[in-house]
């Protein structure tokens, strides 16, 4: 058994740089993070999703914001202690989170949010179907990478870029056209499907 399907949701630069030493090497992307937020949030009523995560990218959150309101967050883990919550669930394996999110409820979306290890694993599912990408364009020095090359002019091995229509129809909104910038950070919403 499977969930119906994941979608992964990371922010990296052009050449998929994800983190350095542990944190994201970025700040100050309010709007990027409120983008998340609203997507990974947006459920059915009475519905919450799940989030889908590894232990490094649990503990990467500031602790006001654990776990992460309004969905059922999920973290990998092969440690003994679980997270110090009711709302986040220790799962010892990307094999136990899915079968966890196959038992709740079908209307829910399953989202992989990190980190490099746990997406390389979810990128090797036939259940992840897209990549939601926040392609930061402003360079930065990066020593964690996501595992798939999703080039800029849209093609990948497997994947490809979907229209703007594409992705306002799935998220659930109009999502912000073209280059954004914050703290002279330049980014673009992209979506990738798997071909």
């Amino acid at each position: 058994m499977s969930p119906r399907d994941l979608t992964v949701i990371v922010a990296a630069t052009s050449k998929m740089g994800i983190g350095r030493r542990g944190t994201l090497p970025w700040t100050g992307l309010k709007q990027e993070m409120a983008y998340f937020a609203r997507v990974t949030k947006r459920a059915n009523p009475g519905t919450e999703n799940i989030v889908i995560m590894g232990r490094k990218t649990w503990e990467s959150i500031p602790l006001r914001f654990r776990p992460l309101k309004d969905r059922v967050n999920v973290v990998i883990t092969r440690a003994v202690e679980p997270p110090a919550s009711d709302k986040a669930v220790k799962v010892g394996s990307f094999d136990a989170a899915l079968r966890l999110a196959e038992k709740m409820d079908s209307d829910r979306r399953n989202f992989v949010i990190g980190g490099a290890q746990i997406y390389r694993e979810a990128i090797q599912r036939v259940e992840t179907k897209r990549i939601l990408l926040t392609r930061v364009l402003t360079d930065f020095e990066c020593d964690t990478f996501f595992p798939v090359h999703l080039n800029e002019d849209g093609k990948a091995e497997g994947w490809e870029r979907v229209s703007k229509q594409a992705l306002d129809e799935w998220v659930g909104e109009t999502v912000a056209e073209g280059v954004q910038e914050e703290n002279g950070t330049k980014y673009i919403f992209e979506m990738w499907e798997r071909t």
